[in-house]
């Protein structure tokens, strides 16, 4: 006859590879399998337990098993069977909501990878479209119906908000094809387009590797219409300072504080790199951008956040500078699954995290407003002279920050193309 702890045993079995239960290290595993059995978890809360488990490991914050066992010391002394698990789960969603919702803590000693990025770099002719729109486009936000191309598959960093590679696998793809595709691409010589070749790769990592910025400068050459954006968070800039370039290209950089850098933007080159690189960019009379996206909450943000805005105006002169833009953490819930399957070290999950309108989650709105609110502050001495925009936000923000907004996707793309390419002509 089989007994009842035959039958949970049974149970855990079954379900166990359905969570993040294969993830988690060997002494959490053996914790919460004892668990499991003492209070009979049903799928969900093996599910439940789990995550919490994973985001403390990976947070590097407390050890779950200490966590659960005080959970149990300060269990009132009267509850048995299901009211003790209710109490108990009650209180671990509570404390672990709590924990997320106060600004983060990072370490003296920054969080580390456990591992660095291994990735085979390969050529390959193919059929696949590489323009496009921008993937996360959407007319529930305030867009600037930005287009894409995607001349390479994959990226050498590792941050840890991203899952480029969780997409690519750990092949670096360059297509074979790609002068002969972006000839064969249709544009309307008399419209403006912006086009960004940053969201399947950064766009300087690589260089000219297979010739690549000699196929997008032709391109960019052979279409005066066009702004093309070279996106990257490295510091290599040596095609542009060993060539002449058309006009109407800007290398902009994605800019973060030390503390997430150093954190969370692994393998990628150091914020002070990334303005020395934009500095001689810009020297050499090529247009720079920013982008400050993720802007992350945590200790100390706002302070480090608003200095970094200062060495910015102080390294760049308005005329330089043809936009920045704001955005935040933002996720769809299969990249967190997948960050938490990744694990490693990192605080990135560590927030208080609510829908947006597409169903992806964020910060509150409270949260992201005084993010939007100090950064547009600390850029107010270049209010006018640069084009500043909220990336993938919703017009109450834009409202809430800017006091307007576009009343469409359409007037965004028109208005920005006539203020950056009046800049570019000049």
């Amino acid at each position: 006859m089989m007994t009842d702890q035959t039958i949970l045993s049974g149970k855990f079995e079954t379900y166990k590879d359905k969570t993040l239960y294969p993830t988690l290290s060997g002494s959490n595993r053996l914790f919460i399998e004892r668990l499991s059995l003492v209070y009979r978890f049903t799928f969900q809360e093996l599910r439940q337990v789990s995550e919490i488990a994973r985001d403390f490991e990976m947070w590097r914050e407390t050890s779950f098993s200490e966590f659960w066992q005080r959970l149990e010391q300060e269990l009132p002394s009267n509850l048995i069977g299901r009211e003790r698990k209710k109490f108990l789960f009650k209180e671990l969603l509570r404390q672990a909501s709590e924990m997320k919702a106060a600004p983060k803590s990072y370490p003296s000693n920054p969080l580390r990878p456990s591992k660095s990025v291994s990735l085979r770099i390969t050529k390959e002719d193919s059929d696949k479209n590489i323009f496009g729109n921008c993937p996360v486009a959407s007319p529930k936000t305030v867009c600037c119906n930005l287009k894409t191309i995607d001349a390479v598959e994959n990226c050498a960093f590792g941050c840890s908000y991203c899952t480029i590679q969780t997409f690519y696998g750990d092949r670096v793809v360059f297509d074979g094809k790609l002068k002969e595709k972006l000839q064969k691409i249709q544009l309307d010589s008399n419209r403006f387009y912006h086009i960004g070749t940053g969201q399947s790769s950064d766009s300087l990592v690589w260089g000219n590797r297979e010739g690549i910025l000699d196929d997008l400068c032709e391109f960019a050459h052979a279409n005066p219409n066009i702004l093309l954006e070279f996106k990257t968070k490295s510091d290599n800039i040596s095609y542009f300072l060993d060539h002449d370039v058309p006009h109407n290209i800007v290398c902009s950089w994605s800019l973060n504080t030390d503390t997430i850098v150093e954190n969370e933007e692994h393998f990628t080159a150091s914020l002070s790199k990334r303005l020395e690189a934009a500095r001689k960019t810009a020297d050499r009379g090529i247009a720079v951008a920013f982008h400050f996206h993720p802007i992350v909450y945590y200790e100390c943000w706002k302070e480090e956040y608003q200095n970094l805005a200062e060495r910015v105006q102080a390294m760049f002169e308005t005329d330089e500078v043809l936009f920045i833009s704001f955005g935040s953490v933002t996720f769809i819930k299969p990249v967190i699954q997948e960050i938490r399957k990744r694990g490693g070290s990192t605080k990135i999950l560590q927030m208080e995290m609510v829908p947006d309108p597409h169903g992806k989650l964020t910060y509150p709105d409270s949260i992201k407003l005084e993010l939007f609110r100090t950064m547009c502050e600390a850029f107010k001495p270049w209010h006018g002279a640069v084009y500043m925009y909220l990336c993938m936000e919703r017009a109450y923000f834009w409202d809430e920050v800017f006091g307007w907004h576009y009343p469409t996707n359409e007037e965004f793309e028109s208005d920005f193309g006539t203020k950056v390419m009046h800049k570019v002509n000049s």
